[in-house]
């Protein structure tokens, strides 16, 4: 453990030195492109400013597709309902080492759910655990809060890559086809995988609990305001425009049609479900649990406030994708991992370099924009099945999530707490974790 804790901190004063901001990251990111296009792509110059300026708008809808996931998420966690049910689970951490286990295995299920859903709502259970058991490592059931976004997001049901390949009209589709999500994120593979990983980081989890002189507590103080939401309070002098503001018929309306539809699309079977329809479900549901137009109003402000890095940084990527698309960079890319790789070893090879170029540019949907074309190209001429790809991809996408403090901003902000008190478990967690996903990459599918 104390190798752990020099290691968290080395790693923590290194990227606080070393490591800019995303935004900065992404402009980096833009002018390697810019080089890449006129030396290995051998473009003209104003080639590769049209390319750029060209792919700038490409991807809107799928930006705000990106933005929906991480919005509809956060407002369905502030709803009463599922605060509510935060506090019984929490009821559930008899025992410290039962506590950090309970949080891993909420996490990762959340994160199956919801990505964004399970950002908030880990970070409000963090509260409602350290309630229950004060002397649970803090550290580690923090960590443990964020094992879902470096274990089972972008296995579940807010997979940018998986939903999007099966959502009509993306931009991929004349490569690709629609790949139904029977074929990815419902397959025999990703789901006994998603159980194994599941079950292997909730034991490790309890294993990982220091012993009680050991232990790092905090005061309970420290933790009492975060994750709070104050609905509005009605006015004295009512309305008509308040009292259709502060009245849930027109929720119920809302949500009543918006179930209707969700279940005529659920029922017409699972090949329909994409990242729209996710979107549609937790937007209806957190209409209908919100209860009031105020409520909603005053909720949707808060989970807004999350939203800058997609809006601000997506369309930097997109441009990436423009310069790629436009000067025959993915060709050439594609070319390289050909004569990197064999037919049994490009999904593991995709594995570790979706993991690892995920460390440097942490969005999930807008690397897949960057690398989805020479991905299946290389694929193609490997004669590797395009769901494998997008299943590589999606699993190491998150990985690296485990040791990136990018998406645990808003969790590190609630709980009060640098990365780098966490950085000493979650290496473990990867440690353990990565390898036995490439083992299921190399030998299962």
């Amino acid at each position: 453990m104390e190798t752990l804790v020099r290691i968290a901190d080395a790693l923590g004063r290194f990227s606080a030195r070393y490591v800019p901001s995303a935004f900065a990251i992404a402009v980096l990111l833009t002018l390697l492109a810019f080089a890449l296009g006129l030396t290995w792509a051998g473009a003209a110059p104003m080639e590769v400013v049209k390319g750029w300026g060209g792919g700038f708008w490409e991807l809107l809808s799928f930006s705000m597709q990106m933005a929906l996931v991480m919005f509809s998420g956060y407002l369905l966690a502030l709803t009463a309902p599922v605060r509510a049910a935060l506090e019984k689970i929490a009821a559930l951490a008899a025992t410290p080492r039962r506590a950090v286990m309970l949080m891993a295995f909420v996490s990762m299920a959340l994160s199956y759910l919801n990505w964004g859903l399970s950002l908030v709502a880990s970070a409000m259970l963090v509260r409602f655990v350290v309630r229950r058991q004060p002397d649970v490592d803090y550290r580690l059931l923090v960590a443990c809060a964020y094992f879902g976004m470096g274990a089972t997001w972008h296995s579940g049901f807010s997979a940018s890559a998986p939903l999007l390949v099966a959502t009509p009209g993306h931009f991929l589709e004349k490569t690709t086809g629609i790949i139904p999500i029977d074929e990815t994120l419902l397959s025999a593979f990703n789901l006994a995988l998603l159980l194994s990983v599941v079950a292997v980081m909730t034991l490790l989890a309890g294993l990982l609990h220091p012993t009680p002189d050991r232990t790092v507590r905090v005061d309970p103080k420290v933790v009492e305001g975060f994750g709070r939401f104050d609905p509005p309070a009605p006015p004295a002098a009512p309305s008509l425009a308040s009292l259709l503001d502060f009245s849930p018929v027109l929720n119920l309306l809302f949500g009543a049609a918006g179930l209707v539809y969700a279940t005529t699309v659920l029922w017409s079977g699972w090949r329909n479900i994409n990242i729209n329809t996710v979107n549609f479900i937790f937007l209806t549901l957190a209409v209908l649990l919100h209860g009031t137009p105020a409520r909603l109003i005053k909720a949707s402000e808060e989970a807004a406030s999350v939203l800058h890095g997609i809006v601000l940084q997506f369309p930097l990527y997109a441009g990436i994708y423009g310069i790629f698309k436009a000067t025959g960079l993915t060709d050439r890319i594609g070319e390289a991992f050909v004569a990197l790789s064999s037919r049994e070893t490009f999904p593991a090879i995709v594995y570790w370099y979706s993991g690892i170029v995920n460390y440097f540019v942490p969005s999930g949907g807008s690397k897949w924009a960057i690398e989805a074309p020479y991905l299946l190209k290389a694929a193609s001429d490997l004669g590797v099945e395009p769901r494998k790809v997008v299943l590589a991809y999606a699993w190491g996408d998150m990985a690296t999530d485990l040791v990136q403090p990018f998406w645990a901003l808003p969790l590190l902000a609630v709980a009060r707490v640098e990365f780098k008190e966490l950085l000493g478990f979650l290496l473990v967690a990867f440690v353990v974790y990565a390898p036995l996903v490439t083992a299921a990459f190399l030998f299962l599918l």
